[in-house]
């Protein structure tokens, strides 16, 4: 007798990764159910930075500028030792990069991210809380306690537990945690104050005593708002946690305490010995004490089971990688998801979400501990690529068993994030378009360069083996003949064409030959073929979607 669903996906955790996730799903049409233990969101600004990757996810998704208009741009940071100004760092991209660092409190991404998510007619269910699971081969039993006391069974085909660093759906499979936690302990305060520092920039202030420790820390990230900042510093004795983290049921200490929190004059002095000039805090809205630590699971999911964002990785918040990845993670999973709801996914593509994320949680983990025992300036890359790679346009998924090899040349090679370009051109539109313009809310992309035979195949390969779920636009080089235009297959729909007029496309991935690329849903390459080819299209696609693509 078939089994009864409730839902196709149940997510537990509705802060910025689980909302993520959410939002994914219902926008590809799956049916999902997002929960969370507490009655309301946090008026907290724990995680402030969004990185230019975490922009372009939210240009994909349709809700980035929403977003851009609630935050304030994050230009640089000054750097303060003893009270003398070391460094002035500017948070420079490269020009083909669609959008700069931002700041934003995390109670306003999750309220945007939570309105997105109300559009497709699926709202947080807010006080309620997963007790406990069981998985078996065809979808996942949960048991849920409600607001009203009573306990519900739900039956899901998948479970994403997106609920932090004491996770239970984590518990529940049984993954490790491995790590530690950090002996500091610092305050977190959302104040205004009234210096001169240019709007845009943060402020490092450190002191060293004399055998160059750090024994004294303060840092502002700006926030909306005239003057507002979200300053953490280490806490004083008497708002010290040290027994509470003792006693953690888990043994895990991370994140804000439960303990009396700091007031305006804790900041206050703080403020009047590592200020860079002599300023006055006012307006505090929240303050905190917490601690950090650094754990990674040693998988990220089980079956039908998955973890994303901070129930599958902690570590410091140095340059503002714990959302941003936990977002990234959720990015990857949900478009897996939706494939393998509808039974179009190749049995080993769910795999891949381990594959692929977890490498990177692990090398976020690892540099950020780094990052924050010997600071940036102990980095050995040079200054473009690490700007590059806290930008997160680095990530990349070289060697995962669904993206191709990415053999030699130069421009994004296989498994490499496909990166943005101007100077597109139309019949129809009279502005030039960018490639993230052609990206934004379309699944995977068959992306054909050039002119040449062939074309009609290369379309009716995509079709066919991705049940009709690959999309085929063409960009034509700034030379082509007026003529060039394909017609594509016979009797379907004209192919959308674009002209590379200002030659933007054909420098950034490096083609002067008919190329074709395979653009996931996630924005990164999948496969490069110079020159094009049916069959090595055919293997590609078969790696990712169900057998002759049928859903």
């Amino acid at each position: 007798m078939p089994r009864t669903y409730a839902t196709d996906v149940l997510v537990v955790g509705a802060g910025p990764v689980g909302l993520t996730a959410a939002a994914e799903l219902r926008r590809r049409g799956v049916s999902c159910r997002i929960v969370d233990r507490l009655p309301a969101r946090l008026p907290f600004a724990k995680a402030v930075g969004v990185q230019p990757r975490t922009l372009e996810i939210w240009d994909r998704m349709g809700l980035v500028r929403t977003a851009l208009e609630a935050a304030v741009p994050m230009l640089g940071q000054y750097l303060y030792v003893n009270g003398v100004e070391q460094l002035r760092i500017d948070l420079a991209l490269p020009p083909e990069v669609p959008y700069g660092f931002a700041a934003l409190p995390q109670y306003e991404t999750e309220r945007i991210l939570d309105e997105f998510l109300a559009r497709f007619g699926t709202a947080v269910e807010r006080g309620t809380e997963l007790v406990s699971f069981r998985q078996d081969a065809d979808g996942v039993t949960c048991r849920l306690h409600t607001p009203s006391g009573a306990e519900e069974e739900v039956r899901t085909r998948f479970l994403v537990g997106c609920d932090g660093a004491h996770s239970i759906v984590r518990k529940g499979l049984g993954l490790s945690y491995e790590g530690g936690a950090f002996p500091e302990e610092y305050m977190l305060a959302d104040v205004r104050v009234d210096w001169d520092v240019p709007r845009g920039f943060g402020v490092r202030s450190m002191h060293r005593d004399g055998d160059g420790a750090v024994d004294d820390l303060l840092v502002c990230i700006p926030l909306p708002g005239p003057g507002r900042y979200r300053m953490s510093m280490m806490v004083p004795p008497e708002l010290s946690t040290a027994r509470q983290a003792e006693d953690a049921a888990d043994g895990i200490t991370h994140g804000l305490q439960s303990i009396r929190a700091p007031g305006l004059a804790d900041v206050q002095a703080v403020l009047d010995r590592l200020s860079p000039e002599p300023t006055t805090a006012s307006d505090i809205r929240w303050a905190s004490v917490f601690r950090i630590s650094h754990r990674i699971v040693d998988r990220y999911g089980d079956g039908r089971v998955f973890v994303a964002g901070d129930a599958a990785h902690i570590h410091p918040p140095t340059g503002a990688q714990g959302m941003n990845t936990g977002i990234q993670d959720a990015w990857n999973l949900a478009w897996k998801l939706a494939l393998a709801v509808r039974g179009a996914a190749h049995p080993a593509l769910l795999a891949s979400y381990d594959a692929e994320r977890r490498p990177v949680g692990e090398e976020v983990v690892g540099r950020t501990v780094r990052h924050a025992v010997k600071g940036f300036e102990a980095d050995p890359d040079d200054p473009e690529t690490l700007m590059l790679r806290e930008a997160q346009l680095l990530v990349g998924y070289r060697g995962s068993p669904v993206v191709d090899p990415p053999g030699e040349g130069p421009g994004p090679r296989p498994g490499d994030r496909a990166p943005d370009c101007g100077g597109l051109t139309g019949e129809i539109p009279t502005y030039p378009l960018r490639l993230h313009d052609l990206l934004r809310e379309r699944e995977h992309l068959l992306l054909l360069y050039g002119t040449g035979p062939g074309l009609d195949a290369l379309v009716r390969t995509a079709r066919e083996a991705s049940g009709g779920r690959v999309e085929t636009c063409v960009v034509l080089p700034a030379d082509a003949p007026a003529d060039a235009r394909p017609d594509g297959e016979a009797g379907a729909a004209p192919l959308p064409v674009y002209k590379d007029s200002r030659g933007e496309f054909a420098r950034i991935y490096a083609v002067d030959q008919p190329t074709a690329f395979v653009i996931r849903p996630d924005g990164y390459l999948g496969a490069r073929f110079t020159p094009p080819a049916p069959q090595s299209l055919a293997a590609h696609l078969g790696a990712v979607f169900a057998a002759n693509g049928e859903a």
